[in-house]
């Protein structure tokens, strides 16, 4: 059994220290974050201990491996912390919101050789999952095109918004991972635009959008149309489309159930979508924390690396940069 810490004890926290403490592969040791009652409550809740003290749990020897869920800004010194006592890591989105940082972080922890795996959850949702083994079997051809909607049913509280890097490096960043998981080759060039649609006063007094889009190009010419939002009143919309030159393959909404009603009002009235990706995502969370553990297990290479998160940042360092100059930026 691996024994796994998870540090942060908020929302992120909270799914995975469940799915380590569901697991057949691993043991949930400890729960470390700085606030004692969350860490205490959920840690209590799971079988596992509490800690204030990150890096305390990190030196444990019963601690094989750390799930890092705590703010941005953190991940760096936490990861750096647990390579160096050779802890392999699953680190949340960022690696950082300092593409600086990043470079001199992958640097050091290049020699260490110490396993640490980015949680980009959407790669491992089955369907998205499905669409990469069926591109890889030539089911569709050659990649042409990929579009990608994401929007999420409301904004977040204005000291998330503040904290969280803008909403290239906050949001959209997984769905540059996710054109970069697809279309199969790596963008040379992006070209974003973006408003202040949801609440203008807010956004634009964290110089930040609600509200925005991005087109990718790869060096063969292929494209990735991605359009985000903050607020949908509908509920959470995830939807994927991969186009090739023998066809096209879809990941749509997800919904609670299948039904579909029609009366005297209504024509194939359905479901409405899953409130938020704590529901959307659940099976891609579990789906991803096992592949984190059965790497483990193996001594296999981790599914996704911190070069995975530095390129996503770059994506979304080139958006935020086109958005301001009004042109495109070649990486």
């Amino acid at each position: 059994m691996i024994g796994v810490a998870v540090l942060g004890a908020g929302r992120m926290g909270r799914i995975h220290a469940e799915n380590v403490a569901a697991s057949a592969r691993a043991r949930l040791v400890a729960v470390a974050d700085p606030v004692s009652p969350a860490a205490e409550t959920l840690a209590g809740r799971l079988g596992a201990d509490a800690s204030t003290d990150a890096q305390a749990v990190i030196r444990r020897a019963d601690v094989d491996a750390v799930v890092i869920c705590t703010p941005s800004d953190t991940h760096v010194p936490l990861i750096l912390a647990a390579a160096r006592a050779g802890k392999a890591v699953l680190c949340e989105k960022p690696l950082d919101n300092d593409l600086a940082r990043v470079d001199a972080s992958i640097l050091e922890l290049e020699p260490l050789k110490t396993p640490v795996m980015m949680a980009f959850n959407r790669r491992f949702d089955p369907t998205n999952a499905r669409i990469r083994t069926a591109i890889d079997a030539g089911e569709i051809g050659d990649v042409r095109q990929v579009i990608l909607t994401s929007r999420d049913p409301g904004l977040p509280p204005r000291d998330y918004l503040a904290h969280s890097g803008g909403i290239f490096r906050d949001m959209v960043i997984h769905d540059f991972d996710t054109a970069r998981f697809l279309i199969g080759e790596e963008p040379v060039e992006v070209f974003a635009f973006a408003g202040r649609l949801v609440d203008p006063e807010l956004v634009a007094a964290l110089d930040d959008y609600d509200t925005v889009g991005a087109l990718l190009r790869t060096g063969s010419g292929r494209q990735c149309v991605i359009t985000c939002c903050r607020e949908a009143v509908y509920g959470y919309d995830q939807r994927v489309e991969v186009f090739g030159s023998r066809g096209m393959l879809q990941n749509d909404n997800v919904r609670s159930t299948t039904l579909r009603r029609s009366d005297a009002g209504t024509t194939d009235a359905r479901e409405p979508l899953l409130p938020f990706f704590l529901e959307r995502y659940a099976e891609a969370y579990r789906n991803e924390m096992d592949a984190f553990l059965a790497a483990l297990e193996s001594g296999a290479p981790m599914p996704t690396s911190p070069v995975d998160g530095r390129r996503a940042l770059r994506l979304a360092d080139a958006a935020a940069e086109s958005v301001q100059t009004g042109r495109s930026v070649a990486i």
